[in-house]
C-alpha cells in the first residue's frame, strides 16, 4: 500500500499513478471501491453533460423561434437576466445606471 499513500499525500505524480502496476505486481493505488465510485462519478458527469447539451439545444430552437416572430433575442436575453436578479439589486443598479447616464449628459 505504499502507492495509496502516497496518492494520499499528494506526492505521487500522475504518471506514477498512470504507471503504478505496470511491473506485474497488483495495482494497489485505487482500491476497488474508489475505483467503482470513480467511475460512478465519471458516468454521471458524462450523463449531465449529454443533458447540457440537449437542454442547450433546445434553448437555442426557442430563440430562434423568437427570432422568427420579430422578437429581439439579445433584449429578451437581457430580461431574463434581469428576472434572475434579486428585486433590490436590480433597481439599484437601475438607478446607479440612470445616475451615470444623466451625469455624462445621455439622458
Amino acid at each position: 500500500m505504499k502507492n495509496a499513500s502516497r496518492i494520499a499525500t499528494g506526492r505521487m505524480s500522475t504518471e506514477e499513478i498512470l504507471n503504478a502496476g505496470n511491473d506485474g505486481t497488483p495495482n494497489d493505488v485505487i482500491n476497488a471501491a474508489a475505483q467503482g465510485r470513480l467511475r460512478t462519478m465519471i458516468e454521471r458527469l458524462e450523463r449531465l453533460f449529454e443533458d447540457i447539451a440537449m437542454l442547450q439545444g433546445d434553448a437555442k430552437e426557442v430563440r430562434n423561434e423568437a427570432k422568427g416572430e420579430g422578437f429581439d433575442v439579445k433584449i429578451i436575453m437581457m430580461v431574463i437576466r434581469a428576472r434572475r436578479k434579486d428585486k433590490v439589486k436590480r433597481e439599484e443598479e437601475e438607478a446607479l445606471f440612470d445616475l451615470y447616464m444623466s451625469t455624462i449628459g445621455e439622458v
